[in-house]
């Protein structure tokens, strides 16, 4: 078994080297920063000592016939990427992750994924890259497509180590890194409210619009839609974006002021928040937020001490986003995921972009920042732009 040797790009911390299939099965939540379920993840390696270098992630297809297309356009476009930035692997490590359905052995999963993998080997093999190992995790266990020794790889899969004390979790939170739930973990947090709440805040909502589409309709609003009409996005005093704008800035106050106990769950932290709205402060939010003008000052809400106040209330502003509005979560969504961006939490923006951009596929903000995250750009330089337009703004208030 070819050692490995490494931790994430962006953590400093001491050199560790992983000698089993089994260490890095263990591994991967640290080489991505999170869980990944439901997932194909390729993880690069480079140099005589497979050093770990890019990674991948995309969801499997729920289809199989649809595994060997998808084995090709992933890893050519994995391999692309790489000699794009001057990196060709050495090697592509390929995992694939997904829990077994409830009453199912994980062997079964396994089994079934086995296509995907041979699929994936070959589409590497392909483009002159080798694939060492092929992992599947599943229902807390592990097996190797590539290792025919039932020594260190059983055929009945192997049993994933206690969280938290492999090498790797060690070298890990020697270096400060914090490995975040699972995907669906992390998408929780955005679902709509459940019964009876969503359909108090549907109501909600209903009679905000009522009383909102008048104002819109008669020209009363200072901003314009994500796609729509031309406001200059100054706004007077009496006009909608600036009533939105002051009235983000009196909850934002709020969730800054009280922020849930350290010690909670995410489920616990969430209904924190959630008790710190109204259903008719928060219809009267999402619906501002519809506005491009004012959606673009909140954004401005990205610096610290803001970041963490705004993270949790673009959340909950999520979360009401119900019914016939569901459509409307959108703009707290792609506001949450260019906080987490902005604030080096790639896996959670990604997660808030996508749900971005399934409740409004054209919405232009979302897939314009889920590009950049995905391409690996900087976020200061739009940070920046912010930063200016909020320094004139305030200039021309003064003024």
């Amino acid at each position: 078994m070819t050692q490995h040797t490494g931790l994430p790009p962006h953590a400093e911390g001491p050199r560790v080297t992983l000698r089993s299939p089994g260490e890095l099965a263990e591994a991967l939540p640290y080489l991505m920063g999170f869980h990944p379920d439901d997932s194909i993840v390729l993880v690069a390696l480079h140099g005589d000592r497979s050093r770990f270098g890019g990674r991948l992630r995309l969801a499997i297809p729920e289809d199989d016939g649809e595994w060997p297309e998808a084995a090709r356009q992933l890893t050519a476009c994995f391999v692309e990427g790489a000699r794009a930035r001057g990196r060709q692997p050495d090697g592509i490590l390929v995992f694939l992750c997904q829990d077994p359905p409830p009453g199912t052995p994980p062997a079964r999963t396994a089994e079934r994924l086995r296509p995907l993998a041979q699929a994936l080997r070959t589409a590497c093999g392909a483009l002159d890259v080798p694939v060492p190992e092929a992992l599947c995790v599943s229902g807390g266990r592990w097996w190797s497509y590539v290792c025919p020794d039932t020594g260190c790889c059983p055929a009945g899969g192997a049993e994933l180590g206690s969280g938290g004390t492999s090498v790797m979790a060690a070298a890990a939170a020697f270096a400060g890194i914090r490995v975040r739930g699972s995907l669906k973990q992390m998408a929780a947090r955005f679902e709509p409210l459940p019964p009876p709440h969503d359909r108090i805040q549907e109501t909600a909502l209903d009679r905000a619009c009522a009383v909102l589409l008048p104002r819109l309709l008669s020209g009363d609003g200072d901003g314009d839609g994500e796609g729509e009409g031309n406001g200059d996005g100054d706004g007077g005093p009496g006009g909608l974006v600036e009533e939105t704008v002051a009235a983000l800035a009196a909850v934002l106050d709020r969730f800054r002021a009280g922020p849930p106990p350290p010690s909670c769950t995410d489920d616990e932290a969430d209904r924190h928040d959630d008790a710190l709205l109204t259903p008719a402060q928060a219809a009267r939010l999402v619906l501002g937020l519809q506005d491009r003008v004012a959606r673009d000052r909140a954004a401005e809400w990205v610096e610290q001490p803001d970041a963490g106040a705004a993270l949790r209330l673009w959340r909950a502003l999520a979360r009401r986003c119900t019914g016939a509005y569901s459509g409307h979560a959108a703009a707290p969504l792609t506001l949450a995921g260019w906080v987490c961006w902005a604030c080096g939490d790639e896996p959670e923006a990604r997660v808030a972009f996508v749900r971005a951009l399934e409740a409004d596929p054209e919405y232009t903000f979302a897939r314009l920042l889920h590009q950049a995250c995905n391409s690996g750009l900087d976020p200061e330089p739009l940070r920046r732009c912010l930063r200016e337009e909020r320094q004139r703004r305030e200039t021309r208030e003064r003024g």
